[in-house]
């Protein structure tokens, strides 16, 4: 059992932050600095669409729906849930930051009041902007990474809500219950939604989570890998979904007290070893496998790696700086490949660039914007290793070069 570690008023964007530091912030150099300046500004030029319209309740009348083509109906629907929900999901723990006199900070505190004024929007019924939280199966997907965000920021997101947000929140979560999630991945869905609403309410419906952590356990394959349902698909669901959900899953019930929270220690244990397989995914040129569904959600597909960085987690023989140094080099290619952003600055469909072809028919516009998952480690402090060490090569460019490493083991 690990409860006796928890912190009351941790979050789980901030549960690093009590783990034993590694150096003295002291060891900076010129790339390490360029770095979070353009993890920043990238993430400034994610959210702004979005944060501006919706905290102005425009949202639906400015963003764009590119869908697979004969699709786009159907998603309009649903793709501005994805939006928001998911930008939330990723640069919650950025936002968890709080405000600080640079100007990092200052802007820290210009998205943190976008975000409050959004969500105030998204479920709020007579706003123009209300969002869809019942029909249809789409949406339970969504609310979830909602969840999974305002989670990673309980002070400054949920903490600072105003009452009328707070119980129309809670009324969307909980409508969210009418929609019966799929036999898969999704179960997890119901489980953060249901997560969200005990760590705000202190109640929820324990068998949708129960059922969600037990079926998980069922699937795991091995080697830090779990199915998605019953079968094994080569994709990067375990780190879209799978893994980081089950992990934030069993953080809360551990918090409260709930059962199955004692499985949290076995859960990061894979993560761990799951993180080592990403890392070592990341090419020398910045580039990674473009294997299975959901490709445009880009570099979202590193969020295990990224979010054991937060967490000060990485597996062993694994620096901050070669995971800082990898993730950078695949987020500027694909930040920075032709077509990534339309004219109006809105995500497109694609992997690199614009390629709407390698989408499938339950992507548009707003699924996009997973991508902010990748991000996660703006979570830590600006003098964290991460952020201060010199740059170092991750470890395809190291063997690449000829440099003798020990070997990979699986995880037994």
């Amino acid at each position: 059992m690990i409860r006796r570690n928890f912190i009351k008023g941790v979050s789980l964007a901030g549960l690093g932050n009590f783990l034993p530091k590694i150096g003295n912030g002291q060891n900076s150099d010129s790339k390490a600095k360029e770095d979070r300046e353009f993890w920043v500004t990238t993430t400034e030029r994610i959210s702004r669409p979005v944060l501006e319209a919706l905290s102005q309740g425009k949202l639906k009348a400015l963003m764009p729906v590119e869908a697979k083509e004969g699709h786009r109906t159907n998603r309009g629907e649903v793709t501005y849930l994805e939006a928001f929900g998911r930008l939330l999901a990723g640069v919650a723990p950025w936002l968890e930051r709080g405000e600080g006199t640079d100007a990092e900070g200052k802007l820290r505190k210009e998205f943190i009041d976008l975000t409050l004024k959004s969500l105030g929007h998204a479920v709020n019924p007579k706003s123009p902007d209300f969002m869809n939280f019942t029909k249809g199966g789409q949406p339970v997907v969504d609310a979830a990474f909602l969840c999974h965000g305002l989670l990673r920021a309980p002070q400054q997101l949920l903490g600072k809500l105003e009452e009328a947000d707070k119980i129309n929140l809670i009324n969307a979560l909980k409508s969210s219950r009418v929609i019966t999630p799929y036999y898969n991945n999704w179960l997890l869905f119901s489980a953060m939604v249901e997560a969200c609403l005990l760590e705000i309410t202190g109640e929820c419906d324990m068998m949708r989570v129960d059922y969600a952590v037990k079926k998980h356990l069922e699937w795991y394959l091995g080697d830090g890998v779990y199915g998605d349902g019953e079968e094994f698909h080569w994709d990067y669901y375990n780190s879209y979904v799978i893994q980081p959900m089950l992990l934030d899953i069993l953080f809360i019930l551990n918090k409260h007290e709930k059962r199955n929270g004692d499985k949290y220690d076995l859960v990061l244990k894979r993560a761990i070893r799951y993180a080592a397989i990403q890392e070592r995914l990341i090419s020398p040129e910045g580039t990674f496998p473009p294997i299975g569904r959901s490709l445009p959600y880009r570099f979202g597909a590193f969020q295990v790696l990224a979010q054991m960085a937060l967490m000060k987690k990485l597996p062993e023989g694994v620096s901050p700086a070669q995971v800082r140094c990898g993730l950078t080099a695949v987020i500027k290619r694909m930040i920075e490949a032709n077509g990534t952003f339309d004219n109006k600055g809105w995500l497109t469909i694609g992997f690199c660039g614009h390629q709407p072809d390698i989408a499938e028919t339950y992507l548009s516009t707003g699924s996009m914007y997973l991508c902010s998952v990748g991000l996660l480690p703006l979570g830590l402090q600006p003098n964290d290793e991460f952020w201060t060490s010199p740059a170092k090569d991750w470890t395809a460019k190291k063997i690449w070069s000829g440099e003798n490493l020990p070997n990979d083991k699986a995880l037994k």
